[in-house]
């Protein structure tokens, strides 16, 4: 391992990559920031539906949030030993307001780093990952930058959409029927700036060609427009 990837609890103020383990209530969360000079802010992205931070899906959308200037903080919500358990019981991927409660240990931690300490933060959540964001959101109110809920579970998130302050986007697959009227009602509880985009032609994991792209256009255009990288809002659609 090389000293740039060596695991750490605290984050050097000259890091770019950093393995890093993250204290969340009586576990230790896995993660690896990656901070490009000068960003000045940093999106924490939230897998969902048990999965890790090294899915090739997250890995994609990180880099191009990177290449918008931001940093990335990806992370896994899960221990090891909570991942092997939940492939067969399915139990914590939807347990939301756990989920939601280390996503906020997880953004407190990383305000106290030397590094990250004033930058903003952003919040990506995918699917029951996208719940955990939106309630995560609520809590933190303005301290949050802004947020992606894509293929995102709004009806796990109880009654606290009213509360988010942040501006929110959500981002749908047009063949994801059942998870476009959950977003379609969600959308309306809604009081922060928002947008609602649907990828015409695509399903739940947007694995069609082209699909996961315009994803990480759009998704990367919100940050940098609510986060200060942007220097010109232009339609990713």
């Amino acid at each position: 391992m090389s000293k740039s990837m060596k695991t750490i609890t605290a984050i050097p103020s000259s890091a770019s990559r950093t393995a890093v383990k993250i204290p969340a209530g009586y576990v230790e969360l896995d993660g690896e920031l990656k901070l490009p000079d000068d960003a000045p802010g940093v999106v924490l992205l939230t897998p969902g539906n048990g999965s890790s931070r090294h899915n090739l899906h997250d890995q994609y959308l990180a880099e191009m949030i990177r290449e918008s200037g931001l940093g990335t903080l990806q992370f896994d919500l899960l221990t090891h030993k909570e991942m092997q358990q939940d492939a067969s019981t399915n139990a914590l991927r939807v347990d939301i307001d756990l989920l939601a409660q280390r996503l906020i240990g997880v953004t407190h931690w990383l305000e106290k780093q030397t590094a990250t300490r004033g930058l903003k933060v952003g919040y990506f959540g995918a699917s029951t990952g996208g719940a955990a964001t939106l309630i995560a959101a609520a809590a933190l109110g303005e301290r949050i930058a802004a947020v992606v809920s894509q293929g995102g579970r709004p009806d796990l998130a109880g009654n606290v959409l009213h509360l988010i302050r942040s501006p929110t986007l959500f981002v749908v697959g047009g063949y994801d029927d059942l998870v476009l009227c959950w977003n379609d009602e969600a959308y309306g509880k809604l009081y922060c700036k928002k947008d609602f985009r649907v990828i015409p032609c695509t399903t739940h994991h947007f694995e069609e060609p082209g699909k996961l792209e315009q994803v990480a256009q759009l998704s990367s255009h919100w940050f940098s427009r609510h986060m200060g990288t942007a220097t010109d809002w232009k339609d990713a659609a």
